[in-house]
């Protein structure tokens, strides 16, 4: 196997285990592609993505840019055999879909073609799969339609979320990426056709995070849990907005009318159309995150019987 000069490009923490094992050899990162600096926190501040921390401790020079067009000329002046991207937030286009010798290949955390798109393991939660995984394939002009190297299954559970499922995807992938990149390298790697129905994963909005209590148990369940923790699910409770960072359903508790939300002993149930959702942990407007138990402890005479 002659070892093979990469760049890689990518941008959020789901990215950084690949980089981390890339850089662990036997192949050379030329350059880190990450998206700019953007303002976190209450103050605002300036804060690199987690992959460009990471190749800053790696000692790997880092281009920062919006759009890989913001630096083809610095791109194509490198001499590189193979692309990887995760993640980084952009399209590859030509002619730097094919500049590197062996093109492009992209982890993508979906068995796919099942949610091709930005927010595949989301939609992969929300929509009640029974499993997700992560794909390996060779990028093209496409979205997310190319021949895959190499793909594992993991599966989804009643309780895990997104975010809980691309933390062990983004690790697992890892593993996968530069096993590709090995069989790429000593050419015995194989492309694989993508077979199946393709289905949709787009950029999820805070409106995708509403709750709707007039759904069953297992959607509504399914939804918070798929937007944990972004955008977030919340709901309204009167005039304020409620966030709610976990719940289960109460399976053993008697139906509520959608919405309506009781006390039960320590518990605080809101209604489905099937089963109660047992809240676990709340955020009320312009305060911390708590157990719903100390939320309900705090209600004010008159408060609001019902979640919406």
């Amino acid at each position: 196997m002659i070892p093979l000069r990469l760049v890689m490009a990518g941008s959020p923490a789901a990215a950084v285990p690949t980089l981390t094992a890339l850089a662990a050899g036997p192949h050379t990162i030329e350059r880190v592609i990450t998206r700019p600096p953007t303002p976190q926190g209450r103050r605002r501040t300036l804060t690199p993505t987690p992959v460009a921390d990471e190749a800053a401790r790696l000692g790997i020079p880092v281009l920062e840019a919006r759009r890989l067009d913001e630096i083809e000329a610095d791109l194509q002046a490198l001499p590189v055999d193979l692309g990887v991207i995760v993640a980084y937030g952009a399209l590859v286009r030509e002619p730097l879909l094919s500049w590197p010798r062996l093109g492009w290949i992209n982890l993508h955390f979906s068995l796919l073609p099942r949610w091709r798109g930005a927010a595949p393991v989301q939609h992969a939660v929300i929509a009640g799969d029974a499993e997700t995984g992560a794909t390996v394939f060779q990028l093209t002009a496409g979205l997310d339609e190319g021949d895959w190297y190499a793909r594992l299954t993991t599966p989804i559970g009643a309780h895990r979320t997104a975010g809980s499922l691309l933390d062990e995807l983004s690790r697992s992938g890892a593993d996968l990426v530069r096993q590709v990149v090995d069989d790429l390298a000593a050419g015995t790697a194989v492309p694989h056709p993508q077979e199946g129905t393709p289905t949709a994963a787009p950029k999820l909005h805070r409106e995708d995070a509403a709750l709707r209590f007039t759904e069953p148990a297992d959607a509504v369940h399914a939804r918070l849990r798929g937007v944990t923790p972004e955008p977030g699910a919340f709901c309204h409770w009167g005039e304020q907005t409620l966030k709610i960072h976990e719940a289960t359903i109460a399976r053993d508790a008697p139906a509520l009318p959608p919405g309506a939300l009781r006390r039960d002993g320590t518990r605080v149930l809101v209604g489905t159309a099937t089963q109660p959702l047992e809240l676990l942990r709340v955020q009320p407007a312009g305060k911390q995150a708590m157990p719903a138990a100390d939320w309900a402890r705090g209600w004010p005479a008159g408060a609001p019987t019902e979640l919406a």
